[in-house]
C-alpha cells in the first residue's frame, strides 16, 4: 500500500470545487487519461501566477486531480469506482460529499486540515488560520510546505463554501451543513474515513462525529446497514453496545466478535 498519509500535497495551488466535478465529468464520459489530462491544463489556464511559475502550478494542481478521480491509488481503484456511481445518482448538492470524501481518501492531509477546523468550528464558531497551522505544524514539521499547504486547503474550503470568510482577516466562519441520510453515501464517506485515518477499525459513532467531515450531519445508521449496502467494509462487535467497523480484507462479509 502507499504512504498516502506522508503526502501534503497541495503546496502551490487551491482546489476548486468545479474543478474537481469537470474532472469527475469527464471520468464518468468515459475520456482517455491523455484525453483528461488535456481538458484539464485548459480549465487551469487562468492560474494566476506567470511564466514557469504558473505552469509548475498547473501541473502540480493537475497531478492532484488526476490523482482523486483519474489515476487513484491502487488500494482506492474500488472506492473511486463506487465514488463515481453515487456521483450519476445523487441529488446536485449533494455531490460535494462524495467530492470531499474522494479527495480525504486520496491527500489525507485534507482530511487533517478539516478535522482541525472542524474542531475549532464546534467549539468556538470561528476558526483562525492561525490555529489550524499550529496544529498541523505539530502534527507534520514546522515547515514552510505546511504552512503553505494548510493555507491553500483553508482557501479550498472557502471555494467549496463550507467555510466563510469574515470581515477579519485569517477568521472563517462555519459555511454550508448538509444532512446526509442516503445509507449508500453514509457507507461510503465512512469508507472515505477509514481510507484518510490509518487506524485498522473505528467506532462508528466516531466516523458520524468526526471534525474531518464537519460540513456534513450524518444521519445515526447502524453498523450492519453500512456493511449490507457496502462491499468493502466489515463490521468488529465490541462488547454490547459499540461496533467498530473496518475496511474489508477478505473476499466473503464476516462479522467478528471481540475477544475472539
Amino acid at each position: 500500500m502507499t504512504d498516502r498519509y506522508g503526502q501534503i500535497g497541495f503546496s502551490s495551488q487551491r482546489i476548486r470545487y468545479d474543478w474537481l466535478e469537470r474532472t469527475a465529468q469527464m471520468c464518468l464520459a468515459g475520456m482517455s487519461i491523455s484525453a483528461i489530462r488535456h481538458e484539464i491544463q485548459s480549465l487551469l489556464s487562468d492560474l494566476s501566477s506567470s511564466g514557469s511559475a504558473k505552469r509548475g502550478s498547473r501541473e502540480k494542481a493537475t497531478t492532484i486531480l488526476l490523482k482523486i478521480w483519474v489515476s487513484p491509488y491502487k488500494e482506492l481503484a474500488d472506492f473511486r469506482d463506487a465514488g463515481l456511481e453515487l456521483l450519476s445518482s445523487v441529488k446536485k448538492e449533494e455531490r460535494i460529499a462524495i467530492h470531499w470524501g474522494m479527495i480525504m481518501a486520496a491527500y489525507p492531509f485534507w482530511a487533517n486540515v478539516a478535522s482541525e477546523a472542524g474542531r475549532l468550528i464546534r467549539l468556538q464558531t470561528t476558526v483562525t488560520a492561525q490555529q489550524v497551522r499550529r496544529r498541523l505544524i505539530e502534527k507534520f514539521g514546522d515547515r514552510e510546505l505546511v504552512l503553505r499547504a494548510t493555507r491553500n486547503v483553508l482557501r479550498s474550503f472557502v471555494n467549496w463554501k463550507v467555510l466563510k470568510e469574515t470581515p477579519e482577516k485569517g477568521v472563517y466562519s462555519a459555511g454550508i451543513s448538509l444532512t446526509i441520510a442516503q445509507v449508500e453515501v453514509i457507507a461510503w464517506l465512512a469508507e472515505a474515513f477509514l481510507h484518510a485515518h490509518p487506524n485498522g477499525s473505528v467506532a462508528l459513532r466516531t466516523v458520524i462525529d468526526s471534525t474531518s467531515l464537519f460540513p456534513f450531519r450524518l444521519s445515526p445508521v447502524f453498523a450492519d446497514h453500512l456493511v449490507a449496502v457496502s462491499g468493502r467494509l466489515d463490521v468488529l462487535r465490541h462488547g454490547l453496545d459499540q461496533d467498530l467497523i473496518m475496511l474489508r480484507t477478505e473476499s466473503s462479509p464476516v462479522v467478528k466478535e471481540s475477544g475472539q
